[in-house]
């Protein structure tokens, strides 16, 4: 089996304990991370390599930023950043192959405050996004694209549609343009095993909402149709997110037949 999971650390050097915990704890093949927040001479690699993973990275001082680590394998670079807008300088998207797959880890943005630029950079964004998507599908390999998508895609997928219902992450465009995706051939891992939704990958800091429960599902594996026809399993590491000085997201991953 090979196990892609997805992590938001929100910050690397601040949360390093408890990803090496997570890391050590779950042993996933692949690890992709966003919100690194740190340039890419800051990113602790070392502390990686002792415990038996390789990494590429794509940083960014104090914001953003992403990376992909591999189990005992060097991650093969092929591209990092998408076309379409060159004065877009943030460190957002990272795409490797590795255990015979194409890994491509996203932080997609966030939008808010909407109607404004940031949600016209994401629509944009996630317009760009799917183009390269499709370029990947046209290849014929065996892809998923997972991390921070900041998008919630149906009402079953938050605590509250009243409470969200002003955020950019559950606007009508952002939902469509991430059904677009669906509707180009990926499969939604984790909504395939969690048809019924109810299952959350979030938790503000703010307002008790870890310990109300008041989440809602933003992080999200996207599958090709080749790697879609391996799939055994998918799933949420909630208790991560309990834990003393946790992100506010938990991890997602997949289980993929090799």
């Amino acid at each position: 089996m090979i196990k892609v999971a997805s992590f938001n650390i929100n910050g690397i050097k601040a949360r390093l304990p408890r990803l090496l915990e997570w890391l050590a704890e779950t042993r996933p093949s692949v690890a992709c991370l966003q919100e690194i927040k740190t340039q890419d001479e800051g990113f602790p690699a070392a502390e990686f390599e002792k415990i038996g993973y390789h990494a590429i990275w794509h940083g960014q001082k104090g914001f953003n930023g992403v990376a992909i680590l591999a189990d005992g394998q060097a991650p093969v670079e092929v591209q990092r950043g998408l076309a379409g807008e060159p004065e877009d300088e943030h460190s957002r998207y990272l795409e490797a192959d590795v255990f015979g797959i194409r890994v491509v880890c996203i932080y997609l943005p966030n939008g808010n405050p909407q109607p404004g630029p940031k949600f016209d950079y994401k629509l944009r964004w996630m317009e760009r996004l799917r183009r390269r998507m499709a370029e990947i599908m046209a290849e014929d390999v065996p892809a998923v694209v997972i991390g921070d998508y900041n998008v919630i895609p149906e009402d079953k997928d938050t605590f509250s549609v009243k409470a969200m219902a002003s955020d950019a992450l559950m606007q009508p465009e952002s939902r469509d343009a991430y059904r677009r995706l669906l509707n180009d051939g990926w499969t939604d891992a984790i909504d395939t095993f969690n048809p019924q939704g109810g299952v959350w990958t979030f938790w503000d800091y703010q307002a008790g909402a870890w310990q109300r429960d008041h989440g809602f599902r933003i992080d999200h594996a996207l599958l090709s149709p080749e790697l879609a026809d391996r799939l055994v399993a998918a799933g949420v590491d909630k208790e991560y997110r309990g834990r003393e000085k946790a992100s506010d997201h938990a991890p997602v991953w997949v289980q993929l037949r090799d």
